[in-house]
């Protein structure tokens, strides 16, 4: 018997009427502003364009904003906390287990500065998005802003590649294209980060033009999708692909379960569309496979670094080295090179021992299956297609980041947290549009 057979009498008449007779206020309204000024902020970097608003550490105030603001709301309208998912659980497990083993890291004070100065501003940022998008209009304007946000980044990549902004690379090696931002800081400042970036936010323009109704806004979302998908591709990236890559058959597997037709339509615009691909792009691929052939050394000193994170980590099972020193660690097994290991799970390994990497593994599988539980669940609740159809969105972005983190080192960055605030958010939206009765088995 499934939660929704178990739960039964919500069906009946008197039941969806007293669902109906209590309607959702959204409150803490300045908390939500708050987070859609420090994300619009955090994807678009505007202080990087303008130097001027870093000194106003613009981030900063539009995040304390809004964690303030959430926190008074709470106390000055008694609102209590809303009951713990695993998730939460989780989160604050790993960074529990980095306090822990703080005072074993092979650099305490380095370990600190990592933890304030990325980890816990991406938890907070986390815990922002799982609170405050409580509505269907608070996800579907924070979904939007997602959107509209890859534009610039989509736009930019396109333009460096058509005027030829490339970066310095060794001889004969295939050019590619500047980061995001000529300061070379925020979250895509390289063409590698600026890929990842792309690639988690394609999925959610995918659910808006899904979610959407009217042919103005689906136009829009699937612009940003399609030079999104343009973006990526002119990096030259090869994890941008391979990510890219993975979420394509998760979509055309999705659409070839209701739409056969639609899907072999789609797979043959895709062959027609490689034709068209950027010169060199499939010598830059084929360095996947075969890595000794990639001339800028890239492909082989990644291959070497994860041999030897997989040594540390032997040597370091349980507490690892200590939270952001796995470039120390490596720095003393292989030379001073100054680079960490490029893969999430590789990271949690030697930073936090086994335990790091299994906390985290599990947090990503309840985020995972939580949003698989929203989008069955959505589709038989009446009013929760939409939060259904955004939490594919999400399941589809942390596919995405499972395959990108063997490839980047961006384990305490919020790259992830985007996708896992998310996940906690389509369960807040379906749990206010489900009968009282059914809300606790969502």
């Amino acid at each position: 018997m499934t939660a929704f057979e178990s739960t039964a009498p919500w069906w009946r008449p008197e039941a969806r009427a007293a669902a109906a007779a209590s309607p959702v206020v959204e409150t803490g309204r300045t908390a939500f502003a708050g987070l859609l000024a420090f994300t619009f902020i955090l994807i678009v970097s505007p202080q990087a364009w303008f130097p001027v608003l870093g000194s106003l550490r613009i981030a900063l105030v539009a995040a304390a904003v809004a964690i303030v603001a959430e926190l008074l709301d709470r106390s000055m309208n008694r609102r209590p906390l809303q009951r713990t998912p695993t998730a939460f659980t989780l989160v604050m497990a790993i960074v529990s287990w980095a306090v822990v083993t703080l005072p074993l890291s092979y650099w305490p004070g380095g370990s600190v500065a990592a933890m304030t100065d990325h980890f816990l501003k991406a938890i907070a940022f986390f815990w922002l998005i799982a609170t405050v998008v409580t509505t269907e209009g608070r996800l579907r304007r924070f979904l939007w802003l997602l959107v509209l946000a890859s534009l610039p980044l989509s736009y930019t990549a396109l333009q460096n590649f058509a005027s030829g902004s490339f970066l310095r690379t060794p001889d004969g090696a295939v050019p590619r294209i500047a980061g995001y931002t000529t300061a070379g800081s925020g979250l895509a400042a390289n063409p590698n980060d600026l890929a990842l970036m792309i690639n988690l936010l394609i999925p959610f323009a995918a659910a808006l033009m899904v979610m959407s109704h009217r042919l103005l806004p689906r136009l829009v979302a699937g612009s940003a999708l399609l030079l999104g998908i343009a973006g990526v591709v002119v990096t030259f990236s090869r994890a941008g692909f391979l990510t890219l890559a993975a979420m394509g058959l998760v979509g055309l597997f999705a659409l070839g379960r209701r739409r056969p037709l639609a899907s072999v339509a789609v797979v043959v615009v895709l062959a027609m569309a490689s034709t068209t691909l950027p010169q060199g792009y499939f010598e830059r691929l084929s360095t996947i496979t075969d890595i000794e052939s990639d001339t800028t050394g890239s492909a082989q000193g990644r291959w070497n670094d994860a041999l030897v994170a997989i040594e540390v980590a032997a040597r370091n099972p349980i507490t690892g080295v200590g939270l952001d020193q796995n470039v120390l660690a490596l720095n003393r097994e292989r030379g001073a090179t100054w680079r960490e290991v490029h893969n999430v799970y590789l990271q949690y390994a030697v930073d936090l021992g086994l335990p790091g990497l299994v906390l985290f593994l599990a947090l990503f599988v309840s985020l995972f299956r939580t949003a698989g539980r929203v989008r069955r669940a959505g589709r038989r609740l009446k009013g929760g297609r939409d939060a259904a159809v955004a939490a594919g969105g999400v399941q589809v972005a942390l596919v995405a980041f499972a395959v990108a983190a063997f490839f980047h080192p961006v384990a305490y960055q919020f790259y992830f947290f985007l996708a896992a605030g998310l996940a906690l958010a389509v369960q807040n939206v379906l749990r206010h549009a489900a009968p009282s009765p059914l809300r606790q088995a969502i």
